[in-house]
C-alpha cells in the first residue's frame, strides 16, 4: 500500500500559485509569482531534503509537470534534485489522455485518473508525493486520497490566487506531527490522517433567551 503525500509552499491564507519565479504561473493576473523565494534559507533546503529522503515517486498536475520540466532536467549536475527528478516515475494527470510526455519515466495517468490512483495506491512501490498541481490536488482531496500532508506556512498574505483547499475538500482530522520554523519566519509542518472530525460546545447546557433568540433568527 502506498501512501500519497501533498508537499507545499503556501501562504498564511492558503494560496500555493507560483511560489518560485514571475514568469511560473502568472495566470488570472496573479504578480506576486516569487513570494517564496525570498524566505528561502538553509533550514527551508534542509526541510525540503528531508521530504525527499525517502523512496517516492511524483504525482503531478499537468501544468506543473510542464514547469518542472523546462526546468529540472536543465539543471546544473551537482544538484541533487534534478538527477533524482529525473530517475524517479512521474504519474502525470491531464485532461489530455494522448498527450505524449518527452520528460523520462514520464507517465500519463489516463482518462480514469481517481481510478488509476487509487490503483496506484494498492499497488506495491514508493509513497506518492505532490508538488505544486494546485488543481490536481483538488481532485485528491475531494476524494480522500492524500494520507500526508507536509505544507509549509510563509509569512505572506497573498490576497488572491490558487490556493491549497477548495470548497470540496473531504472534511476529515488531522494530527500535527512534527513541526519545524526556519529563521526566515517559514513554518514547516507535517500532518498526519487522524479519522472523521469531533465537535465539542463551549454553549451553556441551557441556553438563554438571549441566545434562542439569536438562534431563531437564523432560521
Amino acid at each position: 500500500m502506498r501512501k500519497i503525500i501533498t508537499g507545499a509552499f503556501a501562504s498564511l491564507d492558503g494560496v500555493m500559485q507560483a511560489p518560485g519565479g514571475p514568469h511560473e504561473d502568472p495566470i488570472g493576473g496573479f504578480k506576486y509569482g516569487g513570494w517564496a523565494a525570498p524566505y528561502f534559507d538553509q533550514a527551508m533546503g534542509e526541510a525540503v531534503g528531508e521530504m525527499f529522503a525517502n523512496p517516492f515517486d511524483l504525482l503531478l498536475g499537468r501544468k506543473t509537470y510542464d514547469i518542472f520540466a523546462a526546468h529540472w532536467p536543465y539543471v546544473a549536475a551537482d544538484d541533487p534534485i534534478g538527477p533524482l527528478f529525473d530517475r524517479i516515475t512521474k504519474y502525470v494527470a491531464t485532461r489530455n489522455p494522448d498527450l505524449k510526455l518527452s520528460w523520462q519515466n514520464s507517465q500519463v495517468l489516463g482518462a480514469d485518473v481517481v481510478g488509476v490512483i487509487k490503483a496506484l495506491k494498492s499497488s506495491d512501490g514508493p509513497d506518492l508525493l505532490t508538488q505544486g498541481s494546485t488543481d490536481f490536488l483538488q481532485t485528491l482531496f475531494q476524494n480522500d486520497l492524500v494520507d500526508e500532508l507536509h505544507i509549509s506556512f510563509f509569512p505572506v498574505v497573498l490576497g488572491k490566487g490558487k490556493k491549497l483547499f477548495g470548497d470540496g475538500a473531504f472534511p476529515g482530522a488531522l494530527k500535527l506531527v512534527g513541526s519545524k520554523v526556519s529563521g526566515s519566519g517559514v513554518t514547516v509542518n507535517k500532518y498526519v490522517r487522524s479519522g472523521d472530525i469531533i465537535t465539542g460546545s463551549f454553549e451553556f447546557e441551557q441556553p438563554t433567551a438571549a441566545e434562542l433568540e439569536r438562534r431563531r433568527k437564523l432560521s
